[in-house]
């Protein structure tokens, strides 16, 4: 298993999203404005920058302003961007600080084992033998692989490697990740109660 971020699909069919799945999922950051032509630097969020183009409609906030895309261009470590109707660093300036969405049914498939975080996060976390461990609650990106976060019902949490090793099956179907755990996965008072 391997996940994606920001936008972050799998094998389901694109369209409307699953139940329980978010409307709209983050692919942006809008930072300062840059230059005298309404461009804002946009730090990205997501996997698949170069989805980012002009005439594209991407969403402003948690109110979800809809805003296309008029330029796009990459810019150091994100991208400048600037939207239609908007020609200057005072325009540009008003989407300070704000983030950026895109619709969950926009998003790409992808290919077979891997996931996007907004698939994963709030899946129920069971052990091989059905036994429920807890509920996904992040993932966390290091080097080497992604790392599932799981808060157990005492409320403490599990740090699990995401490799096939320790989470051998996703389970979209049933929102649950099977768990295969190792020595040493788990806080020393969990590891002898199971």
């Amino acid at each position: 298993m391997s996940a994606a971020k920001g936008s972050q699909r799998s094998q389901e069919p694109a369209g409307s999203p699953e139940v329980g799945e978010p409307a709209f999922v983050v692919i942006g950051k809008l930072r300062r404005p840059h230059g005298l032509l309404g461009e804002i630097f946009m730090e990205v969020l997501t996997d698949f920058p170069e989805r980012i183009q002009p005439g594209m409609v991407v969403f402003i906030d948690e109110d979800h302003q809809p805003e296309r895309i008029r330029n796009c261009r990459r810019h150091k470590e994100g991208l400048l961007i600037a939207f239609e109707g908007c020609g200057g660093p005072e325009c540009a300036g008003v989407f300070r600080n704000r983030m950026v969405y895109i619709e969950t049914d926009t998003i790409p498939d992808l290919p077979e084992g891997e996931y996007y975080h907004h698939q994963i996060i709030g899946m129920r976390a069971v052990l091989e033998s059905g036994e429920h461990l807890g509920v996904v609650t992040g993932i966390l990106e290091s080097g080497a692989h992604d790392i599932c976060v799981v808060r157990m019902e005492n409320g403490e949490e599990v740090l699990l490697p995401v490799i096939d090793a320790v989470i051998p099956e996703v389970e979209l179907a049933k929102k649950q990740i099977v768990v295969r755990l190792m020595p040493g996965l788990l806080p020393d008072s969990q590891d002898a109660a199971l």
